[in-house]
């Protein structure tokens, strides 16, 4: 959503800047500001277990407009997991609200804001490997004789 609201004023801008004058805004200067998109997006953590979405909106809102604000939840408890993200329509509103929250209290907790990065392709958590096979029994691995 944050994205193609990014590229719709991106493109908004480019049109009106074209109309206005007979230079085009160059390209090159379209693809770094969508490479740098991320840098309105917030990570926050040491989130209150009692911090919903709406709060967490409510709290970010005074530093400019937030296009979302969701608090990660557990998929099987729905019980928040102490962190959430921030994402702003401009650089400036994300950019102030780290220099003036990180390390501020919210819902009695001491809170972490920071620019978010991307989460990396591959790896993934551990957990358990599976379910029963008949050649290996529960988890993936050799008959032990339990």
């Amino acid at each position: 959503m944050a994205f193609c609201i990014k590229i719709g004023s991106l493109l908004r801008h480019g049109i009106s800047q074209n109309a206005t004058s007979s230079s085009q805004m160059p390209l090159t200067s379209m693809l770094n500001a969508i490479r740098h998109m991320s840098s309105s997006k917030l990570f926050i953590g040491g989130l209150s277990y009692g911090t919903d979405d709406q709060s967490l909106n409510d709290a970010f809102s005074a530093f400019g407009e937030v296009v979302e604000a969701r608090v990660i939840t557990d998929r099987d408890t729905g019980r928040s997991r102490g962190f959430g993200f921030v994402n702003f329509t401009s650089e400036e509103s994300a950019s102030s609200a780290v220099s003036s929250m990180d390390g501020q209290e919210l819902n009695g907790r001491n809170i972490r804001v920071s620019y978010a990065t991307d989460r990396s392709q591959g790896g993934g958590g551990g957990g358990f490997s599976g379910g029963y096979r008949r050649d290996t029994g529960f988890g993936g691995r050799g008959n032990d004789g339990f």
